[in-house]
């Protein structure tokens, strides 16, 4: 890690991929697979390769807006700019409750796998360290994007090998529920019960748009751009499947759907019940990342949104390192909020939710893009639109519920923020 002082750095390729997988290789991979074999049963396989494919095809989309608005703010300022103003309040709204959600949700998975017996207390002090962090000043570099991309790698390779070789299913402590969880611990079986899950491991794939934002800190942005997208994704697409299956063959989906830390209980139930220790090592160091990176997301996008009058001016504010504190601050405070409210599974299901309606506005957006700007197929933004809505619509509706209710909310409060800057704001001579 290191302090951000501009974006100078040229990357290539590999480091592009690194990045992406770093901000892809979070808290979700530790947690998702719960809450979707749940409803998904032995059809989790069928609903990581769709939610891929939503994944995807929301990068693609986000990739070409990106070359047609190299500004900050992301998927906010395309749909503001390519739609319209109060579309593009709504697509910044749901990138806030997303990633809120998300980092109540990282915060979460580390207190499950670091404190199991106290973990809403762990996820608090955890937000309120790593936003400290973010105050300072800190960020991800490429060098320890690498390191971090590894070390994850490598534990879930544990994972995976203990998982599809050790005893298998119905060994080792018993199963606790999952009193937080937004679905009923039982299979659902069918299309809906694969949908629904695909909905809940989108949240393993948050932060994908990192792929399709760096365009201008590459080399060689029209070749490694594209290689960086399929790289990352066919890479994390593979440990994601292997993962998933290690999982069902290791704990059965019963027990899986039914397990708070279900990576460290597949180890423990093997031969080498210490290697619950590093799971819950790689676990934290992930969760953590990932929670700084969604931290910085977020304030940078409520400084944006700020800058064009939708949020208090408050928000524009910054530190001595160009970092927008107030933001920071309001973030983690909003996170701890969800953190204590909802638990790690309904977080994720909310996060998830919320940056699906994001994603099909975006796809919406790069529908407006011309034929001669796009560097990838328009069907694909087609496809992203129907599979953002399908799998929303289909998530647990409690969460459903309760996002469009933020959503509204956060929509007529921008409005209002609006509003009374145009009331306030003097006329020009």
């Amino acid at each position: 890690m290191g302090v951000l002082s501009s974006l100078t750095r040229r990357l290539g390729t590999a480091d592009a991929v690194a990045l992406g997988l770093a901000a892809m290789l979070g808290a979700g991979v530790f947690a998702a697979f719960s809450p979707a074999a749940a409803v998904g049963g032995s059809w989790l396989l069928l609903a990581v390769a769709l939610a891929a494919v939503t994944a995807l095809c929301n990068t693609a989309s986000t990739a070409d807006l990106a070359v047609a608005h190299p500004e900050s703010g992301g998927g906010y300022v395309y749909t503001r700019e390519r739609l319209s103003p109060g579309t593009g309040r709504l697509a910044g709204v749901a990138f806030l409750v997303g990633k809120v959600s998300s980092a109540a949700a990282a915060a979460g998975v580390f207190g499950t796998y670091v404190l199991p017996a106290h973990p809403v207390v762990c996820a608090v002090v955890v937000i309120v360290v790593v936003s400290a962090m973010t105050v300072a000043g800190v960020r991800w570099s490429p060098g320890t994007a690498w390191l971090l991309v590894g070390g994850t790698l490598a534990v879930l390779a544990v994972v995976v090998v203990v998982g599809l070789l050790g005893p298998g299913g119905s060994t080792g402590v018993s199963a606790s529920p999952v009193a937080d969880s937004p679905v009923p611990v039982q299979v659902v079986p069918g299309p809906l019960g694969v949908v629904t899950a695909a909905g809940i491991v989108f949240f393993a794939f948050a932060g994908y748009s990192r792929v399709a934002t760096i365009g201008e800190e590459l080399r060689d942005p029209d070749r490694s751009l594209r290689r960086a997208v399929v790289i990352s994704f066919a890479v994390l697409t593979v440990t994601y499947v292997a993962v998933a299956g290690a999982l069902l063959v290791g704990l059965g989906v019963d027990r899986l759907a039914a397990e708070h830390a279900p990576l460290v209980a597949l180890v423990d139930t093997g031969q080498a019940p210490a290697l619950g220790v590093l799971v819950r090592i790689g676990a934290a160091v992930a969760s953590g990342a990932a929670l700084l990176s969604v931290l910085v997301t977020t304030s940078r996008t409520m400084r944006e949104m700020a800058r064009r009058g939708e949020l208090p001016k408050v928000f524009t504010r910054v530190g001595s390192r160009q970092n927008p504190w107030p933001a920071d601050i309001v973030g983690a405070v909003l996170a701890i909020v969800v953190a204590i409210l909802a638990g790690p599974v309904a977080a994720i299901a909310l996060s998830a939710c919320a940056t699906l309606v994001h994603y099909a506005l975006i796809n919406v957006a790069a529908l407006r893009l011309p034929r001669a700007r796009r560097r990838w197929p328009v069907w694909m933004s087609l496809l992203g639109v129907v599979l953002c809505v399908g799998l929303a619509v289909f998530l647990p509706l409690r969460s459903v519920l309760i996002t469009a209710a933020a959503l509204l909310g956060g929509w007529l409060l921008c409005t209002l923020v609006v509003r009374w800057g145009a009331h306030t704001t003097p006329p020009a001579d």
